[in-house]
């Protein structure tokens, strides 16, 4: 039943949808090319998050190892960032988000390998639907923009890379300070990459000191806080009242807002063909398809959970009964907080694939259905 609350976090979660939809425009009217315009995005970022003590308090309790991993995988964010900026010059907005549409495809692959899983064969052959659109996509942009698409492409399997590393560490440490340490990684890796960037990458190569205008300036605060720190605070207030299922289900609308605002505010229709339009469909569907699969196995395995099914024969009820004083007294010795509803939910809920590729910033399923933590690209 629809409550107030229900309502609200649902105009959130749009919105937050909506701002990351917006950093594929910002990306495109800011006019640092795409390694200083990620590198001011990460600084400013991580500035901000410096101010509060929050942060800094997490940052002294974390031990060494967790701190390389996670500036491992800020290092993978920053590569996402600066191939997907990168997609939105070469090519263009549309462009840049049709491609991130792709990313589940990739996770669909890549997670079962991280998380060592057996692979879900309904999650395949979503992946391989997407190829027809993936093939009109190509057909339906200019020569000049194809570069473009195979950057974004790569930017996608970044976002599959990090997100599905994310989802195995990001549960031993706050979010905002996870989100601090892998952005202030992220930054310190473009700053030791920009000399090598004409070797490595040279259709993104570009001086890195480049000191903004006033007009990028206030696009970069714009970026910086409006479509990262803004919908992180959005997204934790708002996930407190939905599932993770309906959640996912908004989330997939990230790259059909990105492009319905390339086409109102940059008018990019006429740099395409149809037939771009039409792959963008054939793409984001199966996609969303993945997601939604996932997030509703997720929510079975829930249900399933809640309501146990009975053991009838006496043998049943005896290993019942050992299983759940076996559950409870590694409760105890491990003095964690477990769901009333059994670790069978948590994992449910972090096996959710991970959305919102735009954004790159850590956020966490409600508290009430889960203690784990998710990553949000």
């Amino acid at each position: 039943m629809s409550t107030p609350d229900t309502r609200k976090a649902l105009w959130q979660i749009h919105f937050c949808v909506l701002l990351w939809g917006v950093t594929a425009i910002l990306g495109k009217l800011i006019t640092l090319p795409a390694l200083p315009l990620v590198w001011w995005r990460m600084l400013l970022v991580v500035a901000m998050l410096a101010l509060l003590p929050r942060v800094w308090r997490g940052l002294r309790t974390l031990p060494l190892r967790l701190v390389a991993g996670y500036a491992g995988i800020g290092a993978l964010v920053a590569l996402h960032w600066l191939t997907f900026y990168g997609a939105v010059k070469l090519a263009n907005a549309s462009v840049a988000a049709t491609c991130i549409a792709l990313a589940p495809v990739f996770t669909s692959i890549i997670e079962p390998w991280v998380a060592k899983r057996p692979f879900q064969l309904r999650e395949l052959a979503f992946g391989l639907a997407v190829l027809p659109g993936v093939a009109l996509v190509v057909g339906g942009v200019p020569d000049g923009m194809r570069l473009g698409v195979l950057i974004g492409a790569l930017s996608a399997l970044l976002v599959a890379v990090f997100g599905s590393l994310n989802k195995r560490m990001v549960s031993h440490a706050d979010p905002l300070t996870v989100t601090a340490l892998e952005l202030g990684a992220g930054t310190l890796t473009l700053t030791l990459l920009a000399p090598l960037m004409p070797y490595l990458l040279p259709a993104l190569a570009s001086p890195l000191w480049i000191v903004p205008d006033l007009h990028d300036g206030i696009l970069l605060l714009v970026l910086a806080g409006a479509c990262t720190l803004l919908p992180f605070a959005l997204a934790l207030v708002a996930l407190r009242h939905l599932s993770a299922y309906t959640v996912q289900l908004v989330t997939n609308l990230e790259p059909v807002y990105a492009v319905l605002l390339a086409v109102v505010l940059l008018r990019e229709q006429h740099e395409v063909t149809p037939w771009f339009y039409l792959g963008v469909a054939i793409i984001v569907v199966p996609c969303s398809c993945i997601r939604c699969s996932t997030a509703a196995s997720a929510c079975s395995i829930l249900k399933s959970s809640e309501h146990p099914k009975r053991a009838t024969s006496p043998i049943e009820r005896v290993r019942a009964l050992r299983g759940s004083s076996r559950h409870r007294l590694s409760a105890a010795a491990n003095a964690r907080p477990v769901h009333p509803a059994g670790p069978a939910r948590s994992a449910a809920y972090a096996r959710v694939p991970c959305a919102g590729a735009l954004n790159g910033t850590v956020v966490p399923v409600p508290a009430r259905q889960s203690s784990a933590w998710r990553a949000i690209p």
